[in-house]
């Protein structure tokens, strides 16, 4: 693990939080130091126990915003510039499939919702934490996206798949943009990775299927991830990379 003051008074917003990835990054900023504010999606459940106590120390700070809501992103903005006078580092992690949509039968409400959630939401949190970041120290920002913004994915995952490979060149261009304030951009892919998000878009079968292709021989875990986003955003580790996707499947990608 990293060492616990890493990120010691630093302050950092993590979207999508509540569970999975989100959840385990938001657990080892803290471990390291930082003041957090997790975003836990649409509504706050039974908080795990150190989440609690983070939050009872002061340096955990828990809130909800509905991403497809109107104004729900500007109103999780609010919430951070009410907390925070600046912000070190954004991790962009809200977003899921919602849905295997056959090309064909895809509707137009499905379609924007996709897009919404994984990818005009991360444009919209970004812009809205920008004047934040410009006052933070060594600000950087991490995207998440996934193996299948490489790959295309699997059946009825193709505006999940492509919203994702947006979210990856978006971050490119946004490196290169930011590059001269000396805010980094870089984005953690993972692959098929043990949360929910599986349990409730693939099969068991599906998923060792999948296990069986990969070279290490297992399905990842949030916990496997999680400190791909901590290297990403602490600058004494990666303080010269910016503008990269960092690829977290397990040698998928080789196989």
């Amino acid at each position: 693990m990293f060492h616990p003051a890493l990120f010691k008074g630093m302050t950092v917003v993590v979207t999508g939080a509540g569970r999975g990835i989100g959840l385990e990054v938001a657990r080892q900023f803290l471990d390291c130091g930082a003041h957090v504010l997790v975003h836990a999606g649409r509504s706050i459940g039974d908080l795990p126990d150190f989440l609690e106590s983070a939050a009872t120390e002061g340096r955990a700070h828990v809130v909800t915003a509905d991403f497809l809501a109107p104004g729900g992103v500007e109103g999780l903005a609010e919430v951070v510039r009410g907390q925070f006078d600046s912000v070190d580092i954004l991790i962009n992690n809200a977003g899921t499939m919602v849905g295997r949509f056959p090309a064909a039968e895809l509707t137009d409400e499905q379609y924007q919702t996709v897009v919404q959630l994984n990818q005009t939401a991360v444009v919209e949190m970004t812009r809205a934490m920008l004047p934040l970041l410009r006052k933070g120290t060594h600000p950087a920002i991490v995207n998440t996206v996934s193996i299948s913004a490489l790959t295309g994915g699997s059946a009825g995952s193709s505006i999940y798949s492509a919203s994702k490979a947006f979210v990856a060149t978006y971050s490119k261009a946004l490196a290169r943009e930011l590059a001269p304030e000396d805010i980094r951009v870089n984005c953690v892919s993972p692959g098929t990775i043990t949360t929910d998000f599986h349990e409730r878009y693939s099969s068991p079968e599906k998923l060792e299927a999948t296990r069986k292709t990969i070279p290490l021989g297992r399905l990842g875990t949030a916990e496997d991830c999680a400190p791909a986003y901590l290297f990403l955003a602490s600058h004494a580790l990666s303080g010269y990379i910016t503008g990269q996707v960092l690829e977290v499947n397990g040698g998928q990608l080789i196989a």
